[in-house]
């Protein structure tokens, strides 16, 4: 293992600038930075979905695997040039995707967020993950940014919707659906 970080805080930051993987220095607010945070915040999530009651072993282990490869995205999106995230990783997460896909019923509404505290969180995971694949997709405009790391976040955001339908059944409060009959149209004057 590399260096250990015996001191947290260096105040090579109280100019606004972070260094990146590579010794670079860089603005806080640069779009890489950015990406690799909201990776970073995106795999918080996902540990507040499994510190949430309810989670069964199955979901447990892959959002374990999950924070593991997201940690190695965020190196990836930290070190320009860095190669992490395989297309295997991207076709594990379509076979989890699908095993837990198959025993549910077809969706026939929209899914609104809620259906217990580990589906939300699951969704609110879902979301981030959805604005890191933005930034991906906005640095990946400016600079050079491997495929697979958009198309990862692509398909984690499908999973965490799946996993997000799987904890509100096994929940028991059920998956809430949008109502959206529940708006009358005004009736004309006259």
């Amino acid at each position: 293992m590399g260096n250990r970080l015996s001191k947290i805080y260096t105040r090579t930051g109280d100019d606004g600038s972070t260094g990146l993987g590579d010794g670079s220095r860089v603005a806080k607010d640069s779009l890489r930075v950015a990406a690799y945070g909201t990776v970073d915040e995106l795999n918080s999530t996902i540990g507040m979905v499994l510190a949430a009651e309810g989670v069964d072993a199955a979901v447990a282990e892959v959002l374990g695997q999950v924070q593991h490869a997201l940690f190695d995205l965020g190196g990836e999106l930290c070190i320009p040039g860095m190669a992490m995230i395989e297309d295997a990783d991207i076709e594990r997460l379509e076979q989890v995707l699908d095993g837990f896909n198959d025993p549910l019923p077809p969706l026939k509404d929209f899914i609104l967020p809620g259906g217990g505290m580990a589906a939300a969180c699951c969704h609110l995971a879902r979301t981030v993950c959805r604005r890191a694949e933005r930034e991906v997709i906005a640095l990946a405009r400016i600079e050079t940014i491997r495929p697979q790391a958009q198309r990862y976040l692509n398909r984690l955001s499908d999973l965490l919707f799946v996993i997000s339908r799987v904890l509100a059944r096994a929940s028991g409060h059920g998956e809430v659906l949008w109502q959206h009959e529940r708006r009358r149209k005004p009736q004309s004057a006259g």
